[in-house]
């Protein structure tokens, strides 16, 4: 494989674009691709993995490039991570730049085992306060492999065999996920969003993990449902379906422009229970008056996001301890409000997209110590009537390292009847 000279200056102008780590680097990555229209889909290929593999090692890169200069960089990561060898390279160098490149290959750099695992040591000390050695050292090598592209088949429109059937019509192969019983795993990275099955709303992108969630809320064609965290609807979307379209299904969010992402997606989906609704904040009117009149709520809360860090490997950079404490006193704001809708005998689920105990385990904790009337379900038991063979004990507790999918918690809260 050669690289062209305008490849590299394309990789290094992005990853200029996207190392300030102020933004999150997909979008920063759109916005790049938008200003440089001209460029073709293997040259944007190209920047992509480049930046995300700078991302994922930025650490080792760093401390052997001796530097954070985004050429210097975009020359590192072709040489040492994307396969390119210095011989191919060598047309687009100037002479002192292959001097450089030439010693950046030569040179060891000596890594702490945090650096070694390309986290910050705040992470890195965070994770070994609550993992075995070992553990803590194959969830850091899982996160710096790309994540799998998971669909969730959308059972209103079409059965998942005759949606893996129609793929493999177009020569995308896709196989049945390990757990979910609607997912499918697609092999390699096809563009699907021109496909007609994501057309006709027939398949969502959604990671495997966050697919298991419906079925630990579990909602009743009968049911009054809230989704407190919408987003952009993923769940609410995979909530509605399990639904079959019956029932009532509240989205809420404090962002318009993320509802605003909803829109479509439902219009394609058949859906019509669903119900989305901006709110100022937990304590909207739109929540008090459904006080104590829910049979399921949703509690899919705003995290670190560490669970996802295949994807989004910029988030371990962009994180830091202060803005982890200011979302733990978020979620737990968040989840007692959440709580004040559910009905007796109803079931409150909280869930993160973490890893970290601060956000999971603490959070439950306690919620439980602070609301008697509920008490601690079982998933396992869940995923068990729902004829899914997974269980992790009473808590769900997902790692990519042992399950393949995105880390990902959730806990059952029951409410007394």
């Amino acid at each position: 494989m050669t690289v062209r000279a305008s490849q590299l200056a394309a990789l290094a102008d992005a990853l200029a674009a996207v190392l300030p780590l102020t933004e999150p680097a997909d979008a920063v990555l759109r916005v790049f691709f938008r200003r440089h229209h001209e460029m073709g889909q293997h040259d944007r290929a190209f920047v992509a993995e480049g930046v995300y593999t700078v991302l994922r090692r930025l650490r080792s890169l760093t401390a052997q490039a001796g530097d954070q200069t985004p050429r210097h960089l975009a020359i590192a990561v072709t040489v040492r991570d994307l396969g390119i060898s210095l011989r191919e390279l060598e047309p687009v160098l100037a002479p002192e730049e292959m001097a450089w490149a030439k010693s950046f290959k030569a040179r060891k750099a000596e890594l702490t085992p945090a650096a070694a695992a390309e986290l910050p040591d705040w992470l890195w000390d965070k994770l070994g306060a609550t993992l075995p050695a070992e553990e803590r050292d194959a969830l850091a090598r899982a996160w710096l492999a790309p994540a799998p592209l998971d669909l969730r088949v959308n059972t209103l429109r079409m059965k998942r065999e005759e949606a893996q059937a129609a793929l493999a019509a177009d020569g995308i192969v896709a196989e049945p996920t390990a757990y979910s019983p609607l997912g499918l795993r697609v092999v390699g990275k096809p563009a699907l969003q021109q496909h007609p099955l994501f057309a006709s709303g027939a398949i969502e992108v959604q990671d495997e993990s966050s697919q298991l969630l419906g079925f630990l809320v579990a909602p009743k064609r009968s049911h009054m449902v809230v989704d407190f965290c919408a987003g952009a609807g993923g769940k609410t979307l995979l909530l509605g379906a399990l639904m079959h379209s019956q029932g009532r299904l509240y989205a809420f969010d404090v962002s318009a422009r993320r509802l605003a992402n909803l829109k479509p997606r439902l219009a394609r989906s058949g859906l019509s229970n669903v119900h989305p609704a901006q709110v100022a904040d937990e304590r909207d009117t739109k929540i008090k008056r459904l006080g104590g009149k829910i049979d399921r709520v949703l509690v899919d809360a705003p995290c670190t996001g560490f669970g996802t860090l295949r994807r989004n490997p910029d988030l371990k950079w962009r994180q830091t301890p202060a803005a982890l404490s200011e979302l733990v006193a978020k979620q737990a704001r968040i989840l007692a409000a959440a709580a004040t809708l559910v009905k007796p005998g109803g079931r409150l689920v909280y869930a993160t997209c973490s890893v970290l105990a601060e956000e999971n385990e603490a959070i439950v904790d306690g919620f439980l110590a602070a609301h008697k009337s509920f008490a601690l379900g079982d998933a396992a038991a869940a995923l068990a009537r729902a004829n899914i063979p997974l269980d992790t004990g009473a808590l769900l507790k997902l790692y990519p390292h042992r399950h393949g999918c995105d880390g990902f918690f959730a806990a059952l809260l029951e409410r007394a009847q």
